[in-house]
């Protein structure tokens, strides 16, 4: 069977094997679909630094250092391949999962399926990727181009009810069928605490190093679409137990918020339901982020008038302004604002350093940006002027709930009608997610997968 990197290689590719990391940076670009690709899902890039912004002062309007990580130069384009190779790597280690036997269905609104769409063909495995029909066509053309099939279910991103319809039928009409559910298997919490998490930890030091704030992370901010990515804030917490964590979600899909519903545009966010392997009890406060500003955003970096916008009236460097435009999706600008915003309600200083993500880039929304100028118009000066002002600069205190003890019990007892109602979950098992040791439980578990891959490949070696 077809492995890859352990948890800790991820973390670290300085410790792969230096013949084998040496082949996979060279086929990152000669040859993206070899296997040996799999060695190339980390945070760092082949000098070992790793992948993030310094967002300027002039942008976000604050004085609070907000700092960027960004997926786009993992394999598929977004470190969601990460949570997707984990969720693969452990169920073929504990023997739930066989490229001989079995088809493997991966549920996603894009990232996740594109990601499981890469590591389940490299992995030899048939793989079918459900997904609502009204993502953007980038999403469907990466799927395809990575050698999965494709099933389209009605709606957008809040839609995740319809793809676990889907996925139930396809269970039930096929025991070959074996469904890496990225909102309910903990192996996409795995990735998150230990790699993403950890990244933050070294992070934190060479930006000090680097004069950028204290050796520490006051905040970490990200919207939820899985709830994996926000993973990482548990392993912050552990090590700055005054650290913040902030979850976004849409103004048109409140679900946390206020139980609300609703369609929206932040395409890999607001599922309209609480996944599985949220740690909401962990949670400091939440934001909701409207859609449109979101696009606003990205367009103001896609159009070339944007970008000279932010050279010339705000004296932005205009290397970064070109690097933004092509390291941010919708997804990132999302939680751009929400770091503006965490900065402002905690009334964070210079010293201090929020850290959020861009899951992909703008290659991914090429469709979405020509769609949006056809209904609004391009940007001129003062439209663009506009956005910042708007969008970024104005961004304050409205739509923000803080992570009171009933607020995270009322998170907490919105999975029961996901999970228990319709996903076969037992209230024992919802309950027993309120005892920090069942979260405490699933992080001890990267040693032992981390046990078992190497392992397997003394195994191999003595054949």
């Amino acid at each position: 069977m077809v492995t890859g990197p352990t948890f800790e290689e991820m973390l670290r590719p300085n410790k792969i094997d230096p013949a084998i990391r040496a082949s996979a940076l060279a086929a990152l670009d000669a040859d993206p679909l070899n296997p040996l690709n799999l060695y190339n899902i980390t945070w760092r890039g082949a000098d070992d630094q790793i992948y993030y912004l310094v967002l300027p002062k002039a942008l976000t309007g604050v004085d609070a250092e907000i700092v960027l990580l960004y997926g786009m130069n993992f394999p598929s384009g977004s470190h969601k391949v990460g949570a997707a190779y984990s969720v693969l790597l452990e169920k073929q280690l504990l023997g739930e999962v066989d490229p001989a036997r079995h088809t493997l269905v991966w549920p996603s609104t894009g990232n996740y399926g594109i990601g499981g769409a890469f590591i389940g063909c490299r992995m030899e495995y048939d793989s079918i990727v459900v997904l609502p029909e009204e993502m953007s066509q980038e999403r469907f053309d990466r799927i395809s181009s990575y050698g999965a099939r494709i099933i389209r279910t009605a709606g957008s991103e809040s839609n995740v009810k319809e793809i676990y319809d889907e996925v139930n039928r396809l269970s039930a009409s096929d025991d070959k069928i074996r469904v890496l559910n990225q909102f309910e298997v903990m192996g996409n919490y795995r990735f998150h605490y230990h790699v993403t998490g950890n990244t933050i930890v070294e992070l934190a030091e060479d930006l000090a190093g680097a004069g950028i704030g204290k050796g520490r992370v006051s905040a970490f901010v990200s919207a939820m679409g899985s709830a994996g990515t926000i993973a990482a804030g548990d392993r912050l917490k552990q090590v700055w137990p005054d650290h913040k964590i902030v979850g976004l979600e849409p103004i048109q899909c409140p679900t946390l918020f206020n139980n609300g519903y609703g369609a929206h545009e932040i395409q890999g966010i607001g599922d309209k339901h609480v996944t599985w392997i949220h740690n909401v009890f962990n949670m400091d406060a939440l934001m909701a982020i409207d859609d449109m500003d979101c696009l606003y955003g990205l367009q103001l970096l896609a159009e070339a008038e944007g970008r000279q916008t932010l050279v010339n009236r705000y004296g932005l460097d205009q290397s970064l302004v070109e690097r933004l435009s092509a390291t941010l999706g919708i997804s990132g600008i999302c939680n751009i604002i929400g770091a503006i915003k965490t900065a402002k309600f905690y009334d964070m200083g210079a010293d201090d350093v929020v850290v959020t993500v861009a899951t992909d880039a703008m290659e991914r929304y090429g469709s979405v940006m020509t769609k949006l100028q056809a209904a609004r118009g391009a940007l001129d000066e003062a439209r663009a002027t506009a956005i910042v002002d708007g969008v970024f600069h104005r961004a304050g205190g409205d739509w923000v709930m803080e992570g009171s003890r009933d607020a995270r019990e009322r998170w907490h007892n919105l999975k029961y009608y996901t999970w228990v109602e319709q996903q076969g979950k037992s209230v024992d098992e919802l309950n027993a997610q309120r005892d920090p040791g069942w979260w405490l439980e699933h992080q001890e578990l990267v040693a032992e997968i981390d046990k078992r891959l190497l392992e397997q490949r003394a195994r191999q070696t003595r054949n």
